[in-house]
Parts: structure tokens; sequence; C-alpha cells
């Protein structure tokens, strides 16, 4: 699956494109320059049980390693993703915890 990247100082999508249409997509906003949160990641049904989400989650680790971003993911998919792929936890952002004074 050809996996494609629209990037902007401030969001971007990954994305499948078939035939003009955008049947698998994932947006994300930056934070920063070092913090991307993940926050919707759509699958048509036509391409339901091919690892499609999994491939877009997997292109945002690959993007935020080479950029050296850390990624915070509020969409519920992509989150299951992190917990279930151990090897991602480098790009997973850690919220700071609280200081216990």
């Amino acid at each position: 699956m050809d996996i494609k990247h629209k990037h902007t100082e401030t969001k971007g999508i990954f994305y499948v494109e078939e035939n003009g249409k955008r049947p698998a997509e994932m947006t994300y906003v930056m934070a920063g320059a070092q913090k991307m949160i993940i926050d919707h990641t759509g699958v048509d049904e036509s391409l339901k049980g091919k690892s499609v989400g999994k491939q877009l989650v997997g292109a945002a680790v690959a993007f935020a390693r080479e950029n050296k971003i850390k990624i915070l993911p509020l969409c519920p998919f992509a989150k299951a993703i992190f917990d279930k792929v151990p090897e991602y936890g480098d790009v997973l952002f850690d919220h700071p915890s609280p200081v216990n004074e």
C-alpha cells in the first residue's frame, strides 16, 4: 500500500489515494516543533482487514523518527496501535508526572 504524506508547519495527513479519493487517512496537528498529536484515523470499509490503519501509524512513526518528533496518539485507534506495538515506544510522548512536594 502506497502511503502518501502532506505536512505543513502546523498539521499534516498520511493517506492512501485511489482513483482521486482518499479511502484511508490519519490526520495530526503539531504542538510545537517536536510533538505530533494524532487526532483522527479513518479507513473505508473497502480496505478493512488489510492493516491499512496500522500502516498509516507506521508511516507516522517513521516520520517521527526521521525528524526527532514525539507522538501523542489522542485518536483511539492510533493509541491502540501504540499499545500493541512496543517497538513504537521510542517516539511515544511521555506525559510529565506531577511533582508531589
